[in-house]
């Protein structure tokens, strides 16, 4: 039984990011499709603006310091009710919180010197 946890375990952690590298091809395919078939039709396409490297390291950073906060509210909370060992799990939230503070200390460095340049 400890064996099939383990192989478990090693498959969803590959699985996972597997599928969504897959889900995420298919609809880039799909999109480009439609809109291949858009433009023969003669449909015109507004194109979308692409966000800068500081907006995507803006955006980033909100998601994984959110993500952090409500992880480890959601481990807080499950040790103050539940167990008390479950703080441990608590400090998990640590790692993409400061992955988030990077990624805001990124943004914050590519604006300085972008205003610097101008």
């Amino acid at each position: 039984m400890d064996n099939t946890v383990g192989l478990v375990a090693v498959i969803l952690s590959l699985g996972f990011p597997l599928g969504a590298m897959y889900t995420y091809y298919c609809v880039r395919k799909l999109r480009s499709q439609e809109r291949l078939a858009a433009m023969a039709r003669g449909v015109e396409i507004p194109m979308e603006p692409e966000l800068s490297q500081g907006a995507r390291s803006r955006r980033w950073g909100i998601l994984l310091v959110s993500g952090a906060l409500g992880y480890m509210a959601a481990m807080g909370a499950i040790a103050h009710f539940s167990e008390p060992d479950a703080w441990t799990a608590t400090a998990l939230g640590i790692i993409p919180f400061a992955l988030g503070l990077g990624f805001f200390v990124d943004w914050t460095l590519i604006r300085r010197d972008a205003r610097a340049s101008s």
